[in-house]
């Protein structure tokens, strides 16, 4: 019946999200979902929530979400956006700031939902290409665009930018805004957070889906400059005024203030991927530099697609990508130590 579609419809490639297969006993290594659960505290205060409450429409502005992550990144409410996961965030960004003229410019391999906004709101956009060794080279963006996107550290690959450059690059952009999409920066990266206070033109998105384990409460934000954040709530408003349930913003609240958690969990992380990279290189891999929850691996003699078909007969689940310069890869994300060791032993029959 797609005669009913709106024309446009037909032509959009809308975004793959990764697998969730429903088979039980499987080491699901493909969606850097954290491997420990949220805070107790998060679960906590999900009970104490009056569930006679979810009759009644939440806060349209979550102002109390707002005051913890302003809290946290020493910032001010007005400098703070929050939105249901940090891909509704990003999505109100490309419609409110990036329908300029001049192309937008993103990464050659970076994340796949840009080019999907970028089809949906139609926006002109040109990609980037990453140094031979997948880095981010700010130069090359040093030229007329209607905005500039990249994820730090990058995904899929799990590169980190210095600070240093990020700030480079925004001083010398000051035509359009430059957004930072910070999903992994706590997993080993320093957040460009406190350069939004000095830079008009930055914005910076982040998600509780990842460090703070509550993917499955979709809450993201974005923080900068009160005149973009007014922007994205003036789209927010066109679109969605609740975007976030009672339940999401109890936990999320919960889980910004619970920092030694939060700490805590992320240095197990950041220990068991150095573990993993050590084991990984030992069978012969070459495992890009990573700062995220996931490793970016390859083997020189081993085809990438049969070795992601061999992990998932003995029930161990990894990312790869058939997008040209990064066929050859493998993105893992970082398990428990037991599921590690699992991934590790695999492969180690398989290469």
């Amino acid at each position: 019946m797609s005669r009913y579609w709106s024309a446009f419809v037909h032509n959009l490639e809308p975004y793959v999200p990764g697998e969730q297969p429903k088979l039980a006993n499987l080491v699901k290594l493909n969606t850097n979902e954290n491997p420990y659960g949220p805070s107790p505290r998060v679960l906590e205060a999900i009970q104490q929530e009056n569930c006679d409450r979810l009759r009644l429409y939440p806060d349209p502005a979550s102002h109390e979400l707002k005051q913890a992550i302003a809290d946290y990144h020493k910032v001010n409410t007005a400098n703070v956006f929050v939105g249901n996961g940090s891909d509704e965030v990003l999505g109100h960004i490309f419609h409110a700031l990036f329908q300029h003229a001049p192309p937008l410019l993103f990464p050659d391999i970076t994340y796949s939902f840009y080019p999907v906004y970028c089809q949906l709101y139609k926006i002109d956009y040109q990609t980037v290409p990453l140094t031979p060794d997948f880095q981010i080279n700010v130069d090359d963006y040093l030229r007329d665009n209607g905005g500039i996107i990249f994820p730090n550290p990058n995904a899929p690959t799990g590169c980190l930018l210095a600070l240093d450059e990020i700030e480079r690059l925004v001083k010398n952009n000051t035509d359009s805004v430059v957004v930072i999409d910070e999903a992994y920066i706590d997993f080993g990266g320093e957040t460009a957070i406190p350069l939004t206070q000095r830079y008009p033109n930055l914005l910076v998105t982040q998600t509780l889906s990842k460090s703070r384990s509550l993917a499955g409460m979709r809450v993201g934000f974005a923080v900068g400059h009160p005149d973009l954040i007014e922007a994205l709530v003036r789209v927010k408003d066109s679109f969605n005024s609740y975007p976030l349930d009672r339940l999401a913003e109890a936990a999320g609240v919960a889980a910004m203030k619970d920092r030694a958690y939060f700490r805590q969990t992320c240095d197990k992380v950041i220990e068991s991927r150095n573990k993993v990279v050590t084991g990984l290189q030992e069978l012969g891999f070459e495992v890009l530099p990573s700062a995220a929850n996931f490793v970016f691996a390859r083997h020189p003699d081993y085809n990438a697609a049969e070795l992601a078909a061999g992990l998932r007969k003995e029930g161990v689940i990894v990312r790869h990508f058939t997008k040209r310069r990064i066929d050859q890869f493998l993105r893992i994300t970082i398990g428990t130590p037991s599921e590690n060791q699992h991934l590790l032993s695999v492969l180690d029959t398989l290469v």
